[in-house]
């Protein structure tokens, strides 16, 4: 079976914690948050939080990770091995309204394995959606360049069952240092959308 990175379902949970400890360096798996400042070492990525905006807890995260991948392993009818997925940094406005950022490690095997691997895992997601009884449609796959980089973009609509759209997701990957590196933007409004936007897409990455 070809490598998947395990995608955060939030839909699926819909209910997020915001982090209530003194240190949010105890809810990321890699990485270090100084001020309202996230560096991953391993990505060499930077990127600011933004004022409003608060860390998910760890322990929650946990939750919908193992939500997301009993629905996966549904679809695909087998395990999904995710032991090696990290949390990035993980922020939250309000249930409907967060970003989430993980990395994977990915070894090529040949040229191509990371793309062809990236188109199959959005047509995954969307089966996953449409199992689960989940009403949604997905977006062509684009090119979006941030910091000078390369990302495959691509977007979800999850509609209620009266047919109304009930939330978005925005998803960004790229192959970076031998990471599957993985960005979800979810939201139900234009304004939580355009900051999230604005903040990773000026985030930087050490070339």
């Amino acid at each position: 079976m070809k490598k998947i990175l395990f995608t955060i379902f939030t839909v699926l949970l819909l209910s997020l914690t915001s982090c209530g400890q003194t240190d949010p360096n105890k809810n990321i798996d890699e990485g270090k948050i100084e001020g309202n400042i996230y560096t991953s070492q391993e990505i060499g990525w930077t990127i600011v939080i933004p004022k409003g905006w608060t860390i998910v807890d760890k322990e929650k995260n946990k939750e919908i990770n193992e939500k997301g991948l009993k629905a996966l392993e549904e679809t695909l009818e087998g395990e999904v091995d995710y032991s090696k997925l990290k949390n990035l940094i993980s922020l939250q406005k309000d249930q409907f309204n967060n970003f989430q950022s993980t990395s994977e490690p990915f070894e090529l095997e040949y040229d191509g394995e990371w793309e062809e691997n990236n188109s199959a895992l959005k047509e995954i997601i969307y089966k996953t959606y449409l199992n689960q009884g989940i009403k949604a449609d997905s977006s062509a796959t684009t090119v979006e360049k941030i910091d000078g980089l390369d990302f495959q973009k691509y977007s979800f609509t999850i509609y209620s069952p009266k047919g109304e759209a009930l939330l978005k997701q925005i998803m960004f990957s790229r192959l970076i240092n031998g990471f599957d590196f993985g960005v979800n933007i979810n939201y139900n409004n234009d304004k939580d959308r355009d900051e999230l936007l604005k903040v990773f897409r000026n985030s930087k990455f050490k070339k």
